[in-house]
Order: C-alpha cells, then sequence, then structure tokens
C-alpha cells in the first residue's frame, strides 16, 4: 500500500491508498476523509486479539479503547486520510519481525492490519517516570505511524541517551530505559526544572518529539475561562 506523509510540519496528516484486499487499522477518530468505497469498521481488536481487555489496556496507555479498520467495498482502489490531535509531525515506521517498536502514550496513530499490537507494562518505571503504566508494542510486519506533538526526531543510539520525560515518541525493543536524574544531582535536576529523565541504553532507534504536551497542556490551563456550572 501507499502512504503519503502530507504537511510535513505542525499540522501533519498521512492519506493511506489502499487495493482491494488490503487494511488499515488506526485509532478511533483519526480518520479526517475517506472515498466514497471505503467500509470503516470499529473495533476493540487487532488481529483477532485485544478485545474489552486490551481496550482497556490501551486506555490505561493513553490510547483510544477502540480501533478503526478500513478496506475498499468494491474492487477499486480507495484511499484514507488520518490525523492525530496534536499539533505536529506524523513519521512513517517500517516494522519488522527483527525489531519491536514501542510507543510511548498517546504516540500511536495507525498501522497496517498485519502488524499486532500489544500492551507492555512499565512498572514503577512508567509511574515514577510521569510515562503511562502501559506502553503500546507493535511488532510483525507492515508500516506503522506514529504521531508527536511537534517535530520529531531521530536518533541511533549506540550505548546511552537521557531523553527528558513526555518526549519520547518511539523506540525500538532493543532498547532498554530507567529512570534517571537529568542533572549531575537530583538537586540540579529539580533547579534547571528537568526533573526526572529516562536514560536509554543499547543499541536501536527512538523518536523523540521537540515538545511536551503535558508541559503545554499545564500552561495553557489557567490561561483558559472558567466553565460555566
Amino acid at each position: 500500500m501507499n502512504i503519503e506523509i502530507a504537511d510535513r510540519g505542525a499540522f501533519s496528516s498521512a492519506l493511506v491508498h489502499l487495493e482491494p484486499g488490503e487494511q488499515f487499522v488506526s485509532e478511533s477518530g483519526a480518520m479526517y476523509r475517506a472515498s466514497s468505497n471505503i467500509d470503516i469498521n470499529v473495533t476493540t481488536k487487532t488481529r483477532g486479539r485485544g478485545g474489552i481487555l486490551g481496550g482497556l489496556k490501551r486506555m490505561i496507555a493513553k490510547e483510544n479503547f477502540f480501533f478503526s479498520t478500513y478496506q475498499v467495498t468494491d474492487g477499486q482502489p480507495g484511499e484514507v486520510g488520518l490525523a492525530p490531535v496534536h499539533l505536529g509531525s506524523v513519521r512513517r515506521i517500517d516494522v519488522t519481525p527483527e525489531t519491536r517498536w514501542i510507543c510511548a502514550g498517546g504516540s500511536y496513530l495507525a498501522s497496517g492490519a498485519d502488524l499486532q499490537i500489544d500492551t507492555q507494562f512499565q512498572g514503577f518505571k512508567g509511574f515514577f517516570s510521569g510515562e503511562a503504566l502501559f506502553f503500546v508494542e507493535v511488532h510483525g510486519t507492515g508500516p506503522l505511524l506514529v504521531s508527536a506533538f511537534g517535530r520529531i526526531a531521530e536518533h541511533e543510539v549506540d550505548g546511552e541517551l537521557i531523553v527528558d520525560t513526555g518526549h519520547v515518541v518511539a523506540f525500538s525493543e532493543t532498547l532498554s530505559y530507567s529512570v534517571s536524574k537529568a542533572g549531575g544531582s537530583w538537586l540540579q535536576s529539580w533547579l534547571s526544572g528537568e526533573g526526572i529523565a529516562l536514560r536509554f541504553s543499547g543499541r536501536g532507534k527512538i523518536l523523540v518529539q521537540s515538545h511536551n504536551p503535558k508541559e503545554f497542556g499545564g500552561l495553557l490551563g489557567p490561561k483558559l475561562p472558567k466553565r460555566s456550572s
């Protein structure tokens, strides 16, 4: 299938061209347009797994409870346009059986129907880092679309890399991470405004976003008018 990433930058979106027999999956609510021959089905499962429990785990991972699946209905090519909620970039990752990918909370956008979507428990690392207790794990063969708040940068890690919490988009499972301080000491970390960071180690790829949606929301929230009761 052909996937076009349109308007790279603050307003990125994806246009997925489907041939007869092909399917594509996205988080529910991601579609903004589709050709008239596209059938849209809503489910909690992907590749026959997941169900209600899988949907609940995805909610804890800051993802949507439901998936939307797309396929053509009349034997002719069709297309579906997908876009994330946050303003920012969309990036395609070609997943292979050799390397699984881990999506941080809210970054999963869509994927080929042959990819398996599971959840991975992060334990206390997720709790203390401020990230979700569950991450989304993607494996198999096919295209994966992730989204970010701001610009996406890809880094090849061979050793260690420190990333501020809230800026992780996705990383290959060959990397491991631990909760760490950003500065030379915990006091320096807090005084610098960085606080807790994630220290990745090993060999693999990581995608990071230039802006932190949680920090942006914390800054914007007090400036909004109060809701009327």
